[in-house]
């Protein structure tokens, strides 16, 4: 299968882009592509957010006719769309070409696109790329979204010389995005770690914003609260999959900072100054091993 596929001659034109969805992410990666005087196409489920984009970004619409001639495909829908999506036009990417996602979870994005694309000419990669904003849509996007900011990539099963191929020439396709650097991961790795590093704080974020006192704090907040509630704000029914999707991860995050705040909550009920203390000088001490690696 894997010289048949080879052997199909590629459609695309070099350096030609599609963004499936144009929200705040694939409205960025639409904006850089742009930006550097590539050619764009792109689609959306609403046609005004789609029309606005044609105005100064996106080249023409990506459908049935378009979606063969792009080098480079950027699904950046909710997981859900995301597979949607590449179960009903995965028989029109071109041979040669390259397919990645931005979904924050890999797993079960990676175990059904994969599986999905298994037979096509073309090839399929996992990406999240670690940059973003508490604001959604494509008002909010810009092309210098991912300047600086990591790329997480979950490297395709294949013969270790193509795949070094395949992730050099996505480098290089995604160089007017100018990522700061390049995360190769398996999906587990991905998952457990954004459970952490992402998903953790949205849910601390927003249920942090749930006490009758966020009401009436005005003129008592700074640089603490605003750093610890920034992520409050998030679009609900997105961050309603990414969390569902990583289940096991977050469930056992939640249930790790779950514990800790018990044992503060008990320090500071028995007005036990030692052991708050204690509690306090330990996760001072953690946060700066953590910064000196």
């Amino acid at each position: 299968m894997a010289d048949e596929k080879n052997a199909q001659a590629p459609t695309f034109v070099p350096g030609r882009y599609g963004v499936v969805s144009l929200g705040l992410m694939g409205g960025s990666f639409a904006k850089a592509f742009a930006a550097a005087g590539a050619e764009v196409f792109a689609w959306n489920r609403t046609r005004s957010t789609l029309e606005l984009a044609m105005i100064e970004t996106v080249t023409g619409e990506l459908d049935e006719s378009t979606i063969p001639t792009c080098e480079l495909i950027v699904l950046a829908g909710y997981p859900a769309s995301t597979i949607e999506w590449l179960e009903r036009y995965a028989p029109l990417v071109s041979p040669g070409a390259i397919v990645i996602d931005t979904v924050g979870v890999k797993r079960v994005i990676c175990e059904k696109c994969e599986a999905l694309c298994r037979d096509y000419p073309f090839t399929f990669v996992g990406c999240h790329p670690m940059a973003g904003t508490q604001f959604s849509g494509f008002a909010h996007a810009r092309a210098t979204m991912f300047k600086g900011a990591p790329m997480v990539v979950v490297p395709p099963a294949m013969d270790e010389f193509e795949r070094a191929g395949v992730l050099e020439r996505l480098k290089e396709l995604l160089a007017p995005c100018a990522f700061g650097s390049f995360t190769l991961a398996t999906a587990a790795e991905h998952d457990r770690n954004i459970a952490f590093t992402s998903q953790l704080a949205h849910v601390v974020s927003n249920a942090y914003v749930k006490s009758p006192t966020a009401r009436d704090h005005r003129g008592f907040s700074a640089g603490s609260y605003r750093d610890l509630t920034r992520v409050a704000r998030l679009n609900a029914p997105m961050w309603t999959e990414l969390f569902l999707d990583n289940a096991d991860y977050l469930s056992d995050e939640l249930g790790c900072i779950i514990r800790s705040l018990q044992a503060y909550k008990d320090a500071i009920d028995a007005r036990d100054a030692e052991l708050l203390e204690a509690l306090l000088a330990e996760g001072d001490r953690i946060k700066r091993e953590v910064e000196a690696r």
